[in-house]
């Protein structure tokens, strides 16, 4: 509904009556039979700013609640005006011709404002005007969502912490948000009931998380989600498993064992080597991962850099594994 701003003033007037006692009648004859002067009754019109108000305190471009009023008297014989203003909703702020008229806190309907003129020294000789000025209701709210985006990692390595952290902006306002997560997989360990949340994605390898966050409090849902990928854990492979064998035996699956690592050139190759409690001498667990690093390095030419030897506890009987270990894999675990 548009309502005229008071910059842009449009009074209307409207007619004004005049009323004058029976005795004043009778005394302004008898003036005029005797030639004395005959007092004029005054002339009045009245206008507003507004004719129609719809009060919103919600929106501020509705919240104006008050009316000014103008009116236009005059007395012909130039005697002062007394103004006296009746309302029927609302109240008067100030006096004279140019009050304020507020209208706060009224219910929608019709309301009239009514200006009596007199003057002095006949205060029983008046005019009066009206004028009406119509509220009507608030529109109802018009309820909508916020803009809602989800910052999150793409990807992310099982047993880390990643968080969904959401921008809410917008939407209908003087509204106070709640914020309901859900996740699809992981446990939520801090943030429920904001704007950001952090989630544990232990065991969850191969998995992807998704995250929704619904903002409440709009009459409607209002929602987005994002979703992180979690690879499924890399896993080192045992290539092979050597006893206690004869040197050339040795020799020949340490060659398959650089092929392999040859073919995988990212992977790195581990030898964990347990011992039996029992071993010769120049045959300890410790000469053996120095014969074995030496032959793969030095003979078939791997990168130093990717092998690694470890000992464990000793388990009855000689054990050399062999480890292949792509990137992104947990090294093998040493028994002790």
């Amino acid at each position: 509904m548009l309502i005229r701003k008071f910059s842009l003033m449009l009074f209307l007037p409207l007619a004004a009556l005049v009323v004058c006692t029976a005795a004043q009648a009778q005394s302004s004859g008898r003036n005029r039979r005797t030639n004395e002067t005959v007092r004029n009754p005054p002339t009045v019109s009245l206008a507003t700013d507004v004719k129609t108000l719809t009060l919103c305190p919600r929106d501020a471009t509705l919240a104006t609640t008050q009316v000014r009023l103008k009116a236009d008297a005059k007395s012909p014989d130039g005697n002062p005006l007394r103004y006296t203003w009746i309302v029927s909703g609302g109240r008067i702020v100030g006096d004279g011709a140019n009050p304020v008229w507020d209208l706060s806190g009224v219910a929608p309907g019709i309301y009239t404002a009514r200006v009596d003129v007199a003057t002095s020294p006949d205060p029983d000789c008046m005019a009066f005007a009206t004028t009406a000025v119509r509220i009507n209701e608030c529109p109802p709210l018009r309820e909508f969502c916020p803009n809602i985006s989800i910052n999150f990692q793409d990807v992310a390595a099982a047993g880390n912490l990643i968080t969904f952290t959401a921008d809410v902006t917008g939407g209908t306002p003087g509204v106070t948000p709640s914020h309901d997560w859900t996740i699809s997989a992981g446990r939520i360990v801090s943030g429920l009931g904001t704007t950001s949340i952090t989630v544990d994605t232990a065991g969850l390898g191969g998995q992807d998380i998704k995250a929704t966050l619904e903002v409440g409090g709009y009459g409607r849902i209002c929602s987005a989600s994002g979703m992180t990928q979690i690879p499924a854990n890399i896993r080192p492979k045992q290539f092979d498993l050597l006893g206690d064998i004869t040197r050339n035996d040795e020799k020949a699956r340490l060659d398959n064992f650089a092929i392999q690592l040859q073919n995988e050139p990212e992977a790195k190759g581990y030898v964990i080597i347990y011992g039996s409690g029992r071993a010769r001498r120049g045959n300890s667990p410790q000469e053996r991962a120095t014969r074995v690093r030496g032959y793969l390095v030095n003979t078939r030419g791997i990168d130093s850099s990717r092998i690694i030897t470890l000992t464990g506890s000793p388990q009855g009987a000689l054990q050399i594994e062999l480890w292949v270990v792509p990137v992104g894999a947990e090294p093998p675990t040493v028994r002790q």
